[in-house]
């Protein structure tokens, strides 16, 4: 198949051109899309454009010639994983679907990975336009957003936009076992984040003054063991944020292979059977039509985290 111009439609007006192109080419890694925007393969109206620019309807799109792996091509999830994903089902609407994302499951394919929990919900869904709103590092487990209808995406996508380097009007609340004790009270880590690059490819994140401004808020809920249980609101969502703000501090997520206590986390899988991150996505609070429709979504903790929570009273 040759080079295509796409003209965009009205409902696309506002949309960045990263995701427009990720959801025109479909099954196309993230890592292509950026190669082919980076390389200028991609115009916009005729001329290069970078990855944040925001379509307008009426613009004309030249997408270069590129071969998608076809469904079948790459098989279907496996049976398993479909019935983890059905089963993870938390809310749904007609606009929303909520899933209780187990840890371990990534947010979308990509890098060695063929199916996500989106290509695994499309695939249980194929008549629907199933569209992520965001994403949940693999490790943590949660609150995954989906949009099933492209004026809900676009409505949530405005919330979520900064304003002033916060996070717009959705809420996020967070369940984190953090190494040590923490004092008491609310602790609030307002440090900046850059994120880098390690040989291979792989993101790793710091705090650095010169990063985005990153706004996170710590309430130790009790203490178990040693440990901290702490619920985490977050007003900014950089790549690894609560992980790298809690490093910052000195109190690791338990189990954080990445940013942890290599030590503390041994001792939590030997004597609490702590295998993945304690790390959990448990609330999302948001209003769309305006502010008419509010919404309230909550996932509890998974039996693995409540067991561990037990071992360690």
């Amino acid at each position: 198949m040759g080079a295509r111009t796409v003209t965009i439609a009205e409902d696309r007006d506002g949309q960045r051109i990263d995701n427009f192109l990720l959801g025109y080419l479909k099954g196309a890694p993230r890592s292509l899309v950026y190669k082919l925007l980076r390389s200028g393969q991609v115009r916009l109206n005729g001329g290069r454009v970078k990855a944040e620019r925001k379509l307008e309807a009426g613009d004309q799109v030249r997408i270069p010639p590129v071969r998608l792996e076809e469904a079948a091509d790459r098989g279907t999830p496996a049976r398993g994983l479909m019935e983890a994903l059905e089963a993870s089902i938390v809310f749904e609407d007609a606009r929303l679907l909520a899933i209780n994302k187990p840890a371990g499951v990534a947010s979308h394919g990509g890098s060695g990975i063929a199916f996500g929990a989106i290509e695994t919900l499309r695939a249980l869904r194929p008549r629907e336009s199933l569209e992520l709103v965001h994403r949940l590092d693999r490790d943590t487990s949660g609150l995954l957003l989906i949009a099933r209808k492209r004026s809900a995406l676009t409505e949530l996508q405005a919330l979520m936009r900064e304003d002033g380097g916060r996070a717009g009007g959705i809420r996020k609340r967070y369940l984190a076992l953090l190494a040590g004790r923490m004092p008491d009270g609310v602790m609030s880590v307002d440090a900046s984040l850059h994120v880098g690059l390690r040989q291979g490819g792989e993101r790793h994140v710091q705090v650095n003054p010169s990063g985005k401004r990153s706004l996170s808020h710590f309430k130790v809920l009790e203490r178990r063991g040693g440990q901290s249980y702490c619920e985490v609101r977050i007003e900014t969502g950089r790549t690894h944020q609560i992980r790298v703000h809690a490093r910052h501090i000195g109190h690791p997520v338990a189990g954080d292979d990445k940013y942890g206590d290599e030590t503390a986390n041994k001792r939590l899988r030997d004597q609490m059977g702590l295998r993945r991150m304690f790390l959990h996505a448990s609330t999302l609070e948001f209003a769309l039509d305006g502010g008419a429709s509010p919404y309230l979504l909550n996932a509890p903790l998974s039996p693995e985290l409540v067991d561990v929570l037990d071992r360690l009273a």
